[in-house]
């Protein structure tokens, strides 16, 4: 049970696909006060009830263990290996003692009879003749066997009258058996049984992909305790503020800030680039990265369960309960199908022969043909499969989906608002020129200039401080220093007077001279800002400095033009000068410069109202309203951001832009797939159908193809995963 006293979480045994997820809210609907209560997480086969009511866990397993699964208190980190021999294999045992009971029979069947045609005649395996008591016995034991698993569900539906597939299933069996098809029986039993077996084997593979995450974080810590000792402990053991020591080679444990040591650190697990990142005191590390080169000594700022990497496992998997679309269709559509296609076999029985005078034991054999050919397994589970493999694959190339229900969203975009700081551009001013005026040098302007700005941590002191580091230059500190509150700062630099500030405060000191006014309002308009170093006598000179854009961001905005985005949209807080001409240079269809935060909320909303889909990309702390109020917030760069992983539909954990159009293209295929595999599934069922009202359908070959096509839509929905 989670800590969380308004909510309560269960492992529930059994429960695969929507077709399991419907019945658990038939029959706990009624239970709770609102069914959106109830989160399901078929993934890990996990239910939660969050919110206040008046429930026990009793009365919630007591529920869920009537529907025929089997519900216990869920127990965070299980191991695995503590889960019963049963529960792992049980299901295959029973599904290959199906098989091979089903096969003993058959072979006994053809061996007493002298021979297939004579076991089974001329017209083939839809007719029998005269079945040996020991095939009998070997085919409704290998009968039981297959529909062990089913029966309990199968016997709930009909006590609350609700069919289920597992009906459809069991009736058809029954059927079979009764009219004296046994072999049919037993390979429509088995068949049946396979079908499942590959249910839970596609669930569990998506399953073990995000579960690949977790083992990302290493079993231990190595840390230094009060004596300065080195010793391994587990990562849940770790307090904040413990030290610990990452060789090369070896994955880092917990989030932290490095004290000691440089690494190059690949962040491929959390922000998709394999690319090292270099590492050095004061610098972030992640747990579940990896430290290639270098011994790094980290103090830890998180617990093993608040980091990074844990709270991307934990939403992944919380994101199974956002249904998408395409999975309320489908659990709506199954909802319908099942009685409909009970009603419509009962008519195909009785019509017939009541109407046309058919034979009675062809049209029950059509009728129960007709059921297997309806069971909607094909389609119940390609729409969850799918979901989750686009998670998990998404989840892998450093992009957090929050929900099905966002995989298919950005599909559907036809407009993009972008902030323009840190996300079209790097998000920190460079120095672009140094202008040196009345026989100063470009030394001597960034050897004052870092003087008076070595203390401030104003974005545009420290680049000149980093450009006089770049350039070789000695920086100290001037003496005297004193700010000039909105304006610049006054200071003594190797024994002289020197001041630094904006424009303004160059034509305050009335120091402004016509041919330094035109130049510096020529490179304000064309989006500089501008730093006028002087002294008491003229001015000494000027830096132009920028927030140069991302060399990618021209070619990305073309990628997403040609996703079918009809306008990018450019949103900052900057003058018109400088956003024009950064739209200029990159490609943005429209321009909305010198914002306020509600300001770009209006936007938004604007952009929404005319084309239906817009989504907003920020940093997801300061464009939070705005995140919220369009179509699909997705927040960039949020990596070691928890409030832009909480904020946003969709996190892109790196400042990589080319992650946006990669999100289009992958929940277009993801759309694609899951569209092929619904078209695809009621394709063979029509087929079937007709097959069936011609006679030419038989029961195992009905169970086969059904089989064959839940097979076909797991393999393609697992495509997502590469």
């Amino acid at each position: 049970m989670t800590t969380d006293l308004n909510q309560m979480a269960f492992k529930i045994h059994g429960m695969d696909c929507a077709e399991e997820v419907a019945i658990l809210k038939r029959e706990l609907g009624p239970l709770i006060d609102d069914i959106e209560q109830l989160r399901f997480d078929v993934l890990n086969g996990k239910l939660t009830v969050v919110g206040m009511n008046d429930l026990s866990q009793e009365q919630i397993v007591q529920a869920v263990n009537k529907t025929g699964m089997r519900a216990e208190v869920w127990k965070d980190k299980e191991p695995e290996s503590q889960s019963g021999f049963w529960s792992v294999y049980g299901r295959a045992i029973l599904t290959s003692a199906s098989g091979l009971l089903g096969l003993a029979g058959f072979i006994c069947h053809v061996m007493i009879a002298g021979g297939f045609a004579q076991a089974f005649g001329s017209e083939g395996m839809g007719i029998a003749h005269g079945v040996p008591a020991v095939s009998i016995a070997l085919y409704l034991i290998g009968i039981v066997a297959g529909t062990w698993i089913v029966l309990p569900k199968a016997w709930r539906a009909v006590i609350r009258l609700r069919p289920d597939m597992n009906l459809l299933m069991l009736v058809a069996v029954i059927g079979a058996a009764a009219i004296g098809e046994w072999f049919e029986a037993a390979t429509v039993a088995f068949l049946f049984a396979v079908s499942l077996l590959l249910e839970s084997w596609s669930v569990g593979r998506a399953r073990r992909a995000i579960a690949s995450l977790m083992s990302l974080t290493p079993p231990s810590a190595r840390v230094r305790d009060k004596d300065g000792q080195l010793k391994e402990i587990a990562p849940d053991q770790v307090d904040v503020g413990t030290t610990f020591v990452v060789r090369p080679g070896e994955k880092i444990p917990l989030d932290g800030t490095v004290v000691k040591g440089i690494g190059a650190v690949n962040q491929a697990p959390i922000t998709g680039e394999s690319v090292p990142v270099e590492k050095q005191a004061g610098s972030e590390v992640f747990a579940g990265t990896i430290n290639g080169d270098g011994v790094i000594e980290a103090k830890s700022t998180k617990a093993a369960q608040d980091t990074t990497l844990a709270k991307i496992i934990q939403m992944v998997g919380d994101a199974q309960s956002q249904r998408s679309p395409s999975e309320q269709w489908v659990e709506t559509f199954a909802r319908y199908y099942t009685p409909v296609v009970m009603a419509l076999a009962i008519l195909v029985f009785l019509l017939p022969p009541m109407l046309l005078g058919g034979e009675w034991s062809v049209w029950l054999y059509r009728s129960l043909v007709l059921l297997v050919v309806a069971c909607p397994c094909a389609l119940v589970i390609s729409t969850p499969v799918s979901i989750v493999a686009a998670l998990a694959s998404a989840a892998k190339n450093g992009v957090l989906i929050k929900g099905g229900l966002y995989v298919e969203k950005p599909a559907h975009l036809k407009a993009i608002a972008v902030d323009k700081t840190g996300t079209l551009t790097h998000g920190q001013p460079v120095v672009i020129d140094v202008v040196p005026l009345n026989d100063h040098t470009k030394t001597e302007l960034l050897e004052r200039a870092a003087a008076l700005e070595v203390h401030s941590n104003h974005p545009l002191a420290q680049a000149i401080v980093r450009k006089a580091n770049e350039e070789g230059v000695d920086v100290a500190a001037a003496e005297e220093f004193e700010i000039v509150q909105g304006k610049g700062a006054r200071g003594i630099v190797n024994g002289k007077s020197f001041w630094l500030g904006s424009h303004r405060y160059l034509e305050e000191r009335d120091q402004e001279t016509p041919e330094v006014h035109e130049q510096l309002q020529s490179l304000q308009d064309s989006g500089r800002s501008i730093v006028v170093i002087g002294n008491d006598e003229h001015v000494c000179g000027f830096l132009s400095l920028a927030d140069t854009v991302r060399p990618e961001t021209k070619g990305i905005l073309a990628d997403l033009h040609a996703e079918g985005i009809e306008n990018v949209a450019m949103l900052t807080g900057d003058n018109q000068g400088t956003a024009d001409a950064i739209a200029e240079e990159v490609g943005i269809d429209s321009v909305h410069a010198e914002l306020l935060p509600e300001n770009k909320v209006e936007i938004v909303e604007l952009l929404v109202e005319k084309y239906g889909q817009a989504a907003m990309v920020g940093d997801g702390v300061n464009d939070a309203p705005a995140l919220a109020r369009s179509s699909l917030g997705i927040a960039m760069g949020a990596v070691g951001t928890d409030a832009a992983i909480e904020t946003a539909d969709i996190a892109l954990m790196s400042d990589d832009l080319s992650k946006l159009p990669w999100l289009i293209r992958h929940s277009k295929k993801t759309l694609f797939i899951i569209r092929q595999n619904i078209w695809f599934s009621l394709g063979v069922k029509l087929l079937f159908v007709a097959l069936t009202f011609g006679g030419y359908a038989s029961l195992w070959a009905a169970i086969a193809a059904d089989m064959g096509a839940s097979l076909l839509v797991i393999a393609n929905s697992l495509r997502l995963l590469r």
